[in-house]
C-alpha cells in the first residue's frame, strides 16, 4: 500500500512492474542486467481515486496515459532496479498529489477607478517626454 496523501493510497495490486535493459548508466553491466522499471498504473479502473481526479492526472501526465488509460513511467537513471523502481513511484506519487490539488480559478475584477486615472496620467507623462525629445522648429 502507497500511501500519497491522507485520503488517497494506492493497493499494491493496482501497481505493474516489468524490467527491460536500460539505456542508462552502469557500463557493461547495462548489457547483461535488466535494469530499466516501467511501472503501469490503470488510472480509468483504479478503486482508489476520484473521478476529478483522474480526470486531472489522464490531461497532466499527457502522452504517458495509453488509448486504455494506463499511465507507464519508464525509470532508468540508475544502475541498480532497486533504485529505478523507488525513482518510478516517487514520480507516480508526485503525479497523483500534483492531479490532486484542485485547481484555483481566478475570479475577474475590474481595475478601479484611481488605477485608471493613475496609467492616463503616467501615459501622458511619458507621451509628453517623447514630445519634448522633438527637434524645436525655429521656423515658429
Amino acid at each position: 500500500m502507497i500511501k500519497i496523501t491522507e485520503n488517497i493510497s494506492i493497493p499494491d495490486d493496482e501497481l505493474k512492474f516489468s524490467y527491460t535493459r536500460s539505456s542508462g548508466p552502469g557500463g557493461q553491466n547495462v548489457n547483461k542486467v535488466s535494469t530499466a522499471a516501467y511501472l503501469r498504473f490503470d488510472v480509468r479502473n483504479s478503486s482508489t481515486l476520484t473521478e476529478e481526479i483522474k480526470i486531472r492526472l489522464i490531461k497532466s501526465a499527457g502522452k504517458r496515459v495509453s488509448k486504455k488509460g494506463v499511465l507507464i513511467i519508464k525509470a532508468q537513471r540508475y544502475r541498480t532496479q532497486a533504485q529505478n523502481r523507488r525513482e518510478a513511484l516517487e514520480r507516480l506519487v508526485g503525479l497523483i498529489k500534483y492531479a490532486a490539488l484542485k485547481p484555483v480559478y481566478r475570479k475577474k475584477t475590474r481595475p478601479s477607478q484611481a488605477v485608471k486615472e493613475r496609467r492616463l496620467i503616467d501615459k501622458h507623462k511619458h507621451s509628453q517626454l517623447k514630445q519634448d525629445r522633438k527637434p524645436v522648429d525655429i521656423s515658429e
